[in-house]
């Protein structure tokens, strides 16, 4: 029977053939979403900020005067349940969460407070642990898109967070190669990697026991590595003197992107993990990789046709070279409000 929900006016019967999927590639063994609803969600808006708080009658996702953080389902999830025969075989809560960092619509996560971010490192851990808990998630995967050259729809400061029925592609990889690391030197992968670096050519910079850098193979200009020293397989791991560590080097590596590029500089940032399918991962070591889409001030990198197809990056910068040029940015004091992006491709 047809019928129409009242947030949205859909069509029932069309939101059910909207409803999220997963199909496996069997030629690539990757699990692909197929979400058609998301085509259709608030793109951009100009005199509404659905992530504003908008008091105890408002509009907003956010129907409260003000908050700290907020946590809530994606109204436009890119995962949900499974189906067979047309009927879920999971649970029907999807596992998209958003995470609004702050009531204020203009500030960014460089600009936040540090107690702000602290809160927020512990949401995070929060977060993993609640998910993590549900039989059906294999990967808690927490990260953020910022700015529209990354595909932001919403400029109000806000993380994703993603419960996943599966490990995606480049976690598992990064699992397998330091799975067979371990079991042939007897040593994380990672902390050998952060041995060389914290201290090497590429290293950015260092907050306590957190130290970031731009990784030998970067495969984005200007992609950093931040760590944990200490060898934790996830951010629910991070004692409490490392958690403020963690949030001001976050601050730190936000900001010392906006003082090199002088604007407010966009990027991916996601956090790699240990899986939560209830099997031992000591190979897995918490981190923090951004990728910001700029290869110069005025220049994006785009992947085409090597990176699309045949799955190899070209970088067009050096990561010792760019590693310089961060450091150097690091060590500088903020002058002014960054400025918006002006980049071509």
């Amino acid at each position: 029977m047809e019928g129409t929900c009242s947030h949205t006016a859909m069509p029932i019967v069309m939101r059910l053939l909207a409803m999220p999927e997963l199909r496996l590639d069997p030629l690539r063994n990757e699990w692909v979403a197929y979400a058609t609803e998301r085509n259709d969600r608030t793109f951009l808006p100009t005199e509404f900020c659905p992530l504003c708080p908008s008091g105890k009658d408002g509009r907003s996702e956010v129907p409260l005067d003000t908050f700290e953080i907020v946590v809530f389902e994606n109204r436009f999830p890119a995962f949900g349940p499974d189906r067979r025969g047309g009927r879920p075989v999971r649970p029907a809560s999807t596992g998209c969460e958003v995470v609004v960092y702050t009531p204020e619509h203009e500030l960014t996560l460089a600009h936040l407070p540090t107690d702000r971010v602290r809160l927020l490192v512990d949401v995070w851990a929060d977060r993993y642990r609640e998910l993590g808990s549900r039989a059906e998630v294999a990967y808690v995967y927490i990260f953020e898109n910022k700015g529209e050259e990354v595909g932001v729809t919403l400029h109000h400061p806000h993380g994703q967070i993603y419960a996943l029925p599966f490990v995606p592609p480049f976690a598992q990889a990064e699992l397998e190669a330091s799975g067979l690391h371990l079991e042939e030197h007897g040593q994380c992968l990672h902390c050998s990697e952060l041995s060389l670096e914290a201290s090497g050519p590429r290293a950015v910079l260092a907050q306590g026991s957190m130290a970031a850098f731009v990784p030998r193979a970067a495969r984005w200009p200007y992609e950093v590595h931040l760590y944990p020293r200490r060898h934790v397989t996830s951010i629910a791991d991070l004692d409490e003197a490392e958690r403020w560590d963690l949030a001001r080097a976050l601050l730190d590596v936000a900001g010392t992107y906006d003082r090199h590029f002088g604007f407010s500089t966009p990027y991916v940032m996601a956090l790699h993990q240990a899986p939560t399918d209830g099997q031992a991962w000591p190979q897995a070591h918490l981190h923090f990789e951004f990728y910001p889409p700029h290869r110069r001030q005025d220049r994006l990198k785009l992947l085409a046709g090597v990176e699309l197809g045949a799955g190899t990056f070209v970088n067009d910068t050096r990561p010792e070279e760019t590693a310089v040029q961060l450091r150097k940015a690091a060590a500088a004091r903020p002058e002014r409000a960054p400025r918006k992006s002006s980049a071509r491709q």
